[in-house]
Formats: C-alpha cells, sequence, structure tokens
C-alpha cells in the first residue's frame, strides 16, 4: 500500500488525478477501523493532513458559510455552533472526544454511509458539497444529488471534496439519533429538522432508515402546505407528519434493529424534533440565541 502525503491542495489534485483509486483520508476513522479488521486494502491511502487550505472556514458573501473538509468535529461544534446548531448537535453525538477531535464533515461525506450523524442535518439545512477535480475544476453538488447508495456518492474518481456550503440557520434546528446505547454508537436511525419561518418552510434529513441518506419530501410538502406558523402546533398536523416522515424512510432488518422499529422510530423523532423546534421557534428563544 502506497501512503501519499501532499502538501498543498494542488499537489492533492494533481496525486488524485494521477492515482484515482487512492483513498483520502483527513482523520481516518473510517478507514483505519476497516483497515484493522482487514474489510478493504485500498492500494492507496492519500493523506490531506497537511494541506492547510482545507481546516478553515468563512463566510461568503451570499451570506452562506464556506466549511473546509478539513474542519473537524470538535472545531464546528465550539466555533459554528451557534450558527449551524442542527449539524453541531449530529456532530457532539460522533464517537469520543478522541474521535471528534480527529474525524470531519468532510470525511463523513466521502465514506457516504447511509448511518453517517452529520448526512440528516447536511440535508435539512440544504448543503452543497464542493469538489474539485485537476482536470475540470470545481463543481458544487447539492446534498440531495450527493448520496447514490449505499457508501456511494457523486464523486467522480479524480475528484476530492474541498468543503460543504450551508446557510446559518435561520430558525430552530434540531437532530435526534437512536442507537444501541447513548453513546459511542453508530445510528440505528436518525433524523434531522430545520425550521425556516422567513420562507415558510421546513427541511428534513433522515439518516440509517434507507440506501442512503434522504430527505422526507412529501413530510416536508405538507408542513408547507398546512403548518399555521401563528398559531399553536396541531396535533393532528403533528402526527401526519410523523407518518410521512416514516413513508420516505426504506429501512432493512439487521442487527442493530428491524425495518419496523426504525419507521416507528424515524415517527417518533420527527414528531419530537418539530416539538422542540416548534416550542422554540413560539417561544422567541431562537431570535434571542440568534441575535
Amino acid at each position: 500500500m502506497d501512503f501519499l502525503r501532499p502538501a498543498t491542495w494542488a499537489e492533492a489534485l494533481a496525486a488524485k488525478a494521477d492515482r484515482p483509486e487512492a483513498v483520502p483520508i483527513q482523520g481516518g476513522t473510517d478507514m483505519m477501523v476497516e483497515l484493522n479488521f482487514d474489510v478493504r486494502r485500498p492500494a492507496a491511502l492519500l493523506d490531506l493532513n497537511r494541506v492547510t487550505e482545507l481546516a478553515g472556514w468563512s463566510e461568503e458573501p451570499d451570506g452562506r458559510l464556506r466549511v473546509g473538509a478539513g474542519v473537524t468535529y470538535a472545531r464546528l461544534i465550539a466555533e459554528l455552533g451557534d450558527r449551524l446548531p442542527g449539524l453541531a448537535q449530529a456532530s457532539r453525538t460522533v464517537g469520543s472526544p478522541q474521535i471528534r477531535n480527529r474525524g470531519t464533515v468532510g470525511g463523513n461525506l466521502g465514506a457516504a454511509s447511509p448511518a453517517g450523524d452529520s448526512h440528516p442535518p447536511l440535508l435539512a439545512g440544504d448543503a452543497v458539497v464542493e469538489v474539485e477535480s485537476a482536470a475540470r475544476g470545481v463543481r458544487m453538488i447539492p446534498a440531495d444529488d450527493f448520496y447514490l447508495g449505499v457508501k456511494r456518492s457523486a464523486l467522480e474518481a479524480d475528484e476530492l471534496i474541498r468543503a460543504f456550503r450551508m446557510s446559518p440557520a435561520s430558525g430552530p434546528q434540531y437532530f435526534s439519533k437512536v442507537g444501541t446505547r447513548n453513546a459511542m454508537v453508530i445510528a440505528v436511525c436518525s433524523f434531522a429538522i430545520a425550521l425556516r419561518p422567513g420562507e415558510r418552510r421546513v427541511g428534513t434529513g433522515i439518516g440509517s432508515a434507507a440506501p442512503t441518506p434522504r430527505r422526507a419530501v412529501a413530510a416536508e410538502e405538507f408542513l408547507a402546505a398546512e403548518l399555521d406558523w401563528e398559531a399553536r402546533l396541531d396535533p393532528s398536523v403533528l402526527g401526519r407528519f410523523g407518518e410521512l416522515a416514516a413513508e420516505a424512510a426504506s429501512p432493512i432488518d439487521d442487527v442493530r434493529g428491524t425495518a419496523d422499529y426504525r419507521r416507528h422510530a424515524i415517527a417518533v423523532m420527527a414528531r419530537r424534533t418539530l416539538t422542540w423546534a416548534w416550542n422554540e421557534f413560539r417561544s422567541g428563544h431562537f431570535e434571542r440565541r440568534a441575535g
């Protein structure tokens, strides 16, 4: 196995173009497990830790946040938790403190596991993934279009993830996860919600309950049509939202849980996260926190 260590982004792109089979690593938190258990033995690893261009974040002219693929979960929580609260909540559930100090959202995107914790809030927040190749330059892929199958993404063989872009929260955001224990666990299933009061719509994301992370589109459309933003949350609207969220899932039975349990849990988490977000919105707490 070859070990490639570019020092700059340009060198990283050249290395990936020359060795498209090389697997990029930043924290290596997924790859090291696969290597240790001999699940995967790539011909080459492309270590991106020396590439400083990946380690920063910025606010773009359009108001969106551009977060480099090398920004760790720990930094995202500490530095962007107030502006990306749903993603920060999900980041807090990732592994242990040691994993959060090494792992990145960029790596989670690259792995494209249906159980990845960052995927539901990225979907709910309308994130866009910035990728680049030496031959074709930069390409922007909406999170909706990024996930193609189990651990398969829209990345071409010569492309690397450079950053993701996401607007700061304009309303309450929440993330909920069911696991077989309270910490250091792969999700049995997960759900994220993002309220956008100014647009009168809600974003959603489902994890570990389908071949890919996905939005609950019908549930979002239902709320856009039925939610009264000036009133208390109608129990019938809440219940139907949970049903539609569960219908958006297409889970399997596996060692972590059954398909029926996952559907039930998605419905429960959808109702709970909407209730939490709605209560925060109606109380005015989000405006005070954001201000």
